[in-house]
Parts: C-alpha cells; structure tokens; sequence
C-alpha cells in the first residue's frame, strides 16, 4: 500500500468502529497511533521533497523570465541599430523562454495546490493522532482500573469461599468432638427424664397386673379348686 493510499485510509476512517469491532481495543490503538506517526514522518518527508521541487522550479521560472527579459532587450538594441533579422531571432529566442517559464509554472501550480491538500490532510491526521493518544491514555486507564477491581473481586471472592470452607470444616469438628462426648454417656447411669419414664412403665405394668387380678379373683372357683 503506498504512503497517499495508506494516509487517506486513516485519514477517513472511523477509529470509534473500530474500537467497537476490536477484541483488544488497546492494542488495536496502540496500532493505529503507530501507523499514524509513522504515516506523518513519511508526508511530512514527502511534503519536505516538494517544497524542494517548488523552491527548483521557482528559481528555474526567474531565471527563464530574467532570460526573456534580456531577449527582449536585445531584439530592441538591434531594431535600434537597423538589423531587423537580429531582432527576429531574439524574439524568437524570447518566446522560447516565455514558453519554458509558462509550462514550469503549470508545474508549480499543481505543486502549490498537491501541498495546499496534504497541509490540510496532515492537520486532519494530527487531530486525529492527537485523539487516538488521548484515547490511549484513557483505555490505560480504565483497563489498570478495571485490572485492580477484578483483582479485588477475585480475591474477595476466593477468601469468602475459603472463609466458608474454613467454618464449615470448624463445624463439622465440633459435632464430630460432641458426638465422641455423647458416646461416653452410652451405657452410663441414665438421666432423670430417662428413670422417670421407668417409673411410668412400671406403674404401668403395676395397673394392669392388678386388673388381672381382679379378673382371676373374680371368677368362680370350682369343686376340684376348692
């Protein structure tokens, strides 16, 4: 891609679609600002070339117009001194330096207007740079910001799931020391509430052994009992 072609590409392109498109959008500016700096340095080279072609021609004018200027004086010297043929020729030689000094300012008249464009293209293209620097600094900025709050969730979030494990694991200790303790007591004097279920067994038992009692005491005795 040549130096014009290359710069009226980033001259006319849109750097917030780009960016939009962009899986890493800061390394992606970090391309278009060197692009752009390294297409500045070669205009700016080129246009410094032309200027030297301007100031070539320029010279190059004033000296065929300065030429001119003295085939003109001489065709009068000798139209003052009646040699008409000398006259003729240095009009001749005149009109030949008006021609060379007419064609090189068609030359420097598009020179002059090529210069006036890339003037005009530089100056976009330095907004341009200047934007995509301020861009660059303001995505360095949210990424480091953006790095250091995912790195602050990512550690509050890793330590709560340590700090829960940690608890859990402490809880799952302290039924495993309670059941061991609750062991010990197995086969042991038993608790209060347990003896006084027994006692409510045993009376119980008591009311109906005494029911069937009163059941066999009350039935009739036969002859062979008595």
């Amino acid at each position: 891609m040549g130096i014009f072609s290359r710069f009226a590409d980033i001259v006319n392109a849109n750097i917030n679609a780009l960016l939009d498109k962009a899986e890493d959008p800061e390394k992606l500016i970090r391309l278009i600002v060197q692009e752009m700096e390294d297409t500045l340095v070669e205009v700016r080279t080129a246009s410094a070339r032309t200027i030297a072609d301007k100031k070539d021609i320029s010279r190059r004018i004033e000296s065929f117009q300065a030429e001119a200027q003295e085939w003109e004086r001489k065709a009068e010297l000798a139209i003052s001194k009646g040699r008409e043929d000398l006259a003729k020729a240095a009009l001749v030689e005149r009109n030949k330096a008006d021609d060379a000094a007419n064609e090189l300012q068609g030359e420097l008249n598009k020179l002059e207007e090529e210069l006036a464009r890339l003037s005009a293209e530089i100056t976009q293209l330095q907004d341009k740079l200047n934007d995509a620097k301020a861009r660059q600094k303001a995505l360095l900025m949210r990424h480091k910001t953006t790095s250091s709050r995912l790195k602050v969730k990512q550690t509050m979030h890793y330590s709560g799931e340590d700090a829960v494990s940690r608890f859990d694991r402490f809880e799952r200790k302290l039924d495993e020391l309670e059941s061991e303790v609750e062991s010990f007591e197995l086969g042991k004097n038993k608790s209060l509430a347990d003896e006084i279920d027994d006692l409510e067994k045993e009376d119980e038992i008591d009311r109906q052994l005494a029911e069937l009692k009163k059941r066999v005491n009350s039935k009739p005795q036969s002859k062979e009992e008595k």
